[in-house]
């Protein structure tokens, strides 16, 4: 039985086809280009050090694709409750207060992500005849994480607000409490 990802676990809702295909498309885009990138490394550090030889752009095509990986999953992250997050204050407010709070964060960071996807895609576009130092490739391709991974946040945000709203959200565990299950799982 295919199992769900842990981004598609959502505590009060099920996801729907088309999101759980954009969910998923967007995960396997993130592990596609996290595994280029180990590839690359490792022929690279194989290279150098047995062979002689480095491969010269295998640096700065890893350097763009961490950039890449970054804020293309920076949308899951969102999703999943893995952005450093203050909730004192909220978790102290009255149910009705702390929903204002809530849409009032969820407003701040939907018109953040819209701000930093026009922008990015400005600068991108200013950037365009411009080229890389070793691949000379346009420079608004690497620049393009930046506003592509906003709008994949926007659209995540967009899909799991009014769960985000309600306190019905996936929080990701801290380290120190997964580490806990884990020990009294027996897992170490």
């Amino acid at each position: 039985m295919d199992q769900p990802s842990p981004s598609e676990t959502q505590p009060n809702r099920a996801l729907g086809g088309a999101e759980r295909a954009f969910v998923r498309a967007n995960e396997a885009v993130v592990v596609a280009m996290a595994a280029v990138m180990v590839v690359l490394v490792v022929a690279n550090v194989f290279c150098r050090y047995v062979l002689g030889f480095s491969v010269i752009w295998a640096e700065e095509v890893s350097q763009y694709l961490m950039v890449w990986i970054t804020f293309v999953g920076a949308g899951l992250a969102l999703r999943q409750g893995r952005h450093v997050a203050v909730e004192m204050l909220q978790d102290r407010l009255a149910p009705g207060a702390r929903h204002g709070l809530r849409w009032g964060v969820l407003l701040a960071v939907f018109a953040f992500l819209l701000t930093t996807m026009v922008l990015g895609f400005m600068f991108a576009w200013f950037a365009r005849d411009m080229e890389t130092p070793v691949l000379n490739i346009p420079l608004a391709i690497p620049y393009l994480a930046v506003p592509i991974g906003a709008l994949l946040a926007a659209i995540h945000l967009a899909l799991v607000a009014r769960d985000y709203a309600v306190g019905g959200h996936e929080v990701a565990p801290s380290i120190e409490a997964a580490v806990d299950e884990a020990v009294i799982e027996g897992a170490i």
